[in-house]
């Protein structure tokens, strides 16, 4: 029952709405049922609601006859679908930019690419200017990338730049604030200005000095013999912040996502960033921080998995391990050696690094991942999580001042 999608953004659209409370109610059913001859409700759709309809059922209209929504049902009374004509894919994808909201268009594209294999026509420049560029697109073209022609490639880049852009005006400013608060606050200094004393660890620290009031029972002081208080960040010792990403196709979002953060940090000068993707071969993008465009475009989408030799490499290149904070984004699912890669996250957390296991960077909700690994992590000390792009720079915070990490409740 798919064309669900029809029957919000028809709803929402005031066609038909002008006969009885019955009838609107038959339309409705009849946007949600799709018009098969099994619908029951005897209601023709005119004008807007009959485009609509037509729009999704191009995409719906065979669910069950395994024609990917081409041909009709399964006694071959009812003719819909997309063909293999780019033209008609291009006008279709116009017709549902008219009729639907744009969080249903991404949807709805989402679902033509997977269930109707249109990736081969996102190769097209005419096709890439017709659709609504988001972070799943995104992903699409990048896995694309390697067959891509070089007529499409500039307005490949131009699409996967809009979407860059406008994720770092979102999420650029919040993260610069959160994290250069947290880098201020981890620059601890032992002769602060009383406007710089961090009051709640020079408390702690000072605890053995507490004395009691004579006369007042109960009463008491904390004489502060030694004063804690925040460094500044432009002062301070920069801190290391190493993004390996796991570059596998169902990592596509994260991998979106944490190249914009990457490139945030990369314009923090307290932060020195290095982003790392791998499969089974290990590539250091940092010198491409600069502009996240580059950077996604020097990934490729899919193959194996080897964490352990992402890993070695990432270790390799620490240089101020109680300094450093090692960012793992993978869904676990190992192909190298799994001992050696827990053996590596132990050493690595022994020597004072911050080590923290993101399953997924993206808004797709709870991803699939491989549960042994993610317990194992968790002994270690290192929970792994799945971390919204709006959680991120809080997450990222807590490991540069070395408090517990946000972990979400999944519960």
């Amino acid at each position: 029952m798919s064309t669900g999608t029809g029957t919000s953004a028809g709803a929402d659209t005031g066609a038909g709405t002008t006969g009885t409370p019955g009838q609107e109610r038959l339309r409705r059913w009849r946007m949600v049922l799709g018009g098969d001859s099994a619908d029951g409700t005897g209601c023709a759709l005119e004008g807007k609601d009959a485009a609509m309809d037509g729009a999704l059922t191009a995409l719906y209209g065979n669910e069950g006859a395994g024609g990917g929504g081409r041909t009709g049902n399964r006694n071959g009374d009812r003719s819909a679908g997309l063909g293999a004509s780019a033209p008609s894919v291009a006008r279709w994808l116009g017709d549902i930019r008219t009729y639907f909201p744009s969080s249903v268009v991404q949807v709805m594209q989402r679902d033509a690419i997977e269930r109707l294999g249109l990736s081969a026509m996102l190769l097209e420049p005419e096709m890439l200017e017709a659709v609504e560029a988001d972070v799943h697109l995104v992903g699409t073209l990048l896995s694309l990338n390697k067959a891509m022609p070089e007529t499409t490639k500039e307005t490949a880049r131009a699409v996967v730049r809009k979407v860059v852009e406008d994720l770092e005006q979102r999420l650029a400013t919040r993260t610069r604030a959160t994290l250069t608060g947290a880098l201020d606050r981890s620059a601890r200094i032992n002769r602060p200005r009383h406007r710089d004393i961090d009051w709640d660890r020079t408390i702690r620290a000072n605890l053995k000095n507490y004395l009691e009031i004579p006369g007042d029972s109960g009463a008491g002081t904390v004489v502060p013999e030694r004063l804690i208080g925040y460094g500044r960040a432009s002062q301070s010792v920069k801190k290391e912040v190493v993004l390996c990403i796991d570059q596998s196709g169902s990592m596509a979002a994260s991998v979106v996502y944490a190249s914009v953060f990457g490139a945030v940090l990369a314009s923090m000068r307290a932060i020195d960033t290095r982003l790392v993707v791998f499969d089974t071969a290990v590539v250091d993008l940092t010198d491409q921080l600069d502009d996240p465009v580059d950077v996604l475009f020097g990934t490729q989408l899919g193959g194996g998995t080897d964490i352990n030799r992402a890993l070695a490499y990432c270790q390799s290149k620490i240089t101020r391990p109680a300094d450093t904070v090692v960012v793992l984004i993978s869904d676990l699912y190992e192909g190298g050696i799994r001992h050696e890669m827990l053996k590596r996250v132990a050493a690595m957390k022994a020597s004072g690094v911050q080590f923290v296991a993101l399953l997924a960077l993206s808004d797709e909700g709870a991803p699939a991942y491989d549960r042994e690994h993610a317990a194992a992590l968790a002994e270690l000390g290192a929970p792994a999580f799945a971390c919204t792009p709006d959680l991120f720079p809080e997450v990222m915070a807590a490991a540069i001042e070395k408090r517990p990490i946000p972990v979400p409740d999944t519960a």
